[in-house]
């Protein structure tokens, strides 16, 4: 008979990006779309933000993550899977609730490009006026 571990399973979005993230117990492992988190965010400060939730609550060395990540790109990545996380952690343990709230880590951010209109070159932009 085959063994079942727990696992907890959440998505985080920000921007474009999607990030759908599994925590289980173990050591301290992040793979992020088949790849360890610092070959896959090579910026420091923004691996930093994605593993945040993990760091304040403590249980960077208590649980392995799975993360499948895509659309966007770095920094909206690295928000998605920042929410994941957090989310995936009130599942682990709803009392860890309001040290994430606190630090901003269960909000979704709404920010999104704005759609070009019709009738000028961008969003928000205007083709040039001549009163003559």
């Amino acid at each position: 008979m085959a063994t079942t571990t727990t696992q907890f399973q959440a998505t985080g979005r920000r921007k474009t990006s999607i990030a759908q993230v599994r925590l289980a117990p173990g050591e301290g492992k992040i793979l992020v779309n088949d790849q360890t988190i610092e070959e896959y965010l090579t910026v420091p400060n923004l691996r930093d933000l994605a593993v945040a939730p993990l760091v304040v609550t403590e249980n960077a060395r208590k649980f392995d993550a799975t993360i499948q990540v895509t659309g966007g790109g770095v920094a909206g990545q690295a928000g998605a899977i920042r929410l994941g996380l957090a989310r995936a952690l009130l599942q682990v343990s709803p009392e860890l609730k309001p040290v994430l709230r606190a630090q901003g880590m269960l909000t979704r951010d709404p920010r999104m490009k704005e759609r070009k209109k019709y009738g000028q070159p961008g969003a928000r932009k205007r083709f040039q006026f001549s009163k003559r």
